[in-house]
């Protein structure tokens, strides 16, 4: 029986990675890579190719029929391009339509969020999802929740500080409210699981391991270390204000990386532990199918399990490469890894 083609872009990224692993450790696709023509020279795209994995070229912003014929031929194509690039599927999604593509995955991958005003990357996402209905095309919108590895708080000792991408050192309300969290490691697996199951052909699934507050979090990081993260609390009032100062920002200066990731930091914040958007009643509300319940064979990684690998010193440190290269000297000059905190 043929395998299932897939045509990944963005597998030389971090979502993308996770997902090329979980398509590759399944067995049951012939999987391609879709470059953009700027990329192809980079050593992550060569790194791809030197595996035996077949490298399309395929210019978004070029003319949609060209961008079609690359697409030909696949059952699915999976999208996890970077977030600054999300409007950029709009002609991805029409040369899938023109392709004959089965099954449109967009780059979701997120806490579940309602469209509308919330979240500028939501809204951006959401363009993409009316362009997939606008034209017919199958599909499978999927999320994931937050990640393991970012939802963790420093303790004095600095034992996880090998593992943080962003020190976390504020609890966001009064840390109750609980959000769908997933490890990283896992979205791949589920994705693949997801795509070549006719129930989630056009639907949503939202894929988790855990339901999870702050205070837990912490709670749990107590239990483990014997230590007690240093944590201030940030109200609902300070986080909009410094949301609101963020978006100011980007107004005044496009191109500010830093004023991005803090209105997108705190666009989350709102979402998750203030207005405790990404539950699983909430996702159940929106239309989401629940993949723990379509499949109880699969068992993520829960926070507990990450944590005693944190603490064993086993967890890979996410955006290790793109942290350090765009932060390097944004804090007096060093070397020291950026620190994210609300309010700065």
């Amino acid at each position: 029986m043929a395998k299932h083609k897939v045509l990944l872009l963005g597998a030389h990224g971090e979502t993308g990675g996770d997902i090329l692993t979980g398509l590759v450790e399944d067995g049951d696709f012939e999987i391609s890579c879709l470059v953009q023509p700027s990329s192809t020279e980079k050593p992550a795209v060569k790194a791809l190719a030197a595996r035996g994995l077949p490298i399309v070229v395929g210019n978004l912003s070029g003319d949609v029929n060209e961008l079609a014929k690359a697409l030909e031929g696949f059952d699915t194509v999976i999208s996890a391009i970077h977030p600054h690039q999300i409007l950029a599927q709009v002609k991805l999604v029409d040369a899938a339509k023109k392709a004959g593509v089965k099954r449109f995955v967009p780059c979701d991958f997120a806490v579940v969020i309602p469209p509308g005003g919330l979240m500028k990357l939501r809204d951006e996402k959401e363009v993409v999802h009316q362009r997939v209905w606008h034209a017919h095309l199958p599909y499978t919108f999927i999320e994931i929740g937050y990640w393991h590895q970012i939802s963790l708080f420093r303790v004095p000792s600095g034992r996880f500080d090998y593992a943080l991408t962003f020190d976390r050192p504020e609890v966001i309300g009064d840390g109750n409210t609980r959000t769908l969290l997933s490890d990283k490691r896992d979205i791949g697996r589920f994705v693949a699981r997801i795509i070549r199951d006719p129930r989630t052909l056009n639907r949503s699934v939202v894929a988790w391991s855990d339901e999870i507050s702050q205070n837990e979090i912490i709670s749990l990081i107590e239990a483990k270390t014997g230590e007690t993260p240093s944590v201030s609390t940030v109200s609902a009032e300070r986080l909009e204000a410094s949301i609101t100062t963020a978006e100011r920002m980007i107004k005044e200066e496009p191109g500010n990386m830093l004023a991005w990731l803090k209105m997108n930091s705190g666009q989350y914040d709102r979402s998750k532990w203030i207005r405790a958007d990404g539950t699983l009643e909430n996702a159940k509300y929106l239309g989401y199918l629940d993949a723990k319940e379509l499949y109880p064979d699969l068992k993520p990684v829960n926070f507990e399990a990450f944590l005693d690998e944190l603490v064993e010193g086993k967890v890979t440190r996410p955006y290790e490469e793109t942290v350090l290269k765009t932060f390097v000297g944004q804090k007096g000059g060093g070397k020291e890894r950026f620190v994210l905190r609300i309010g700065e």
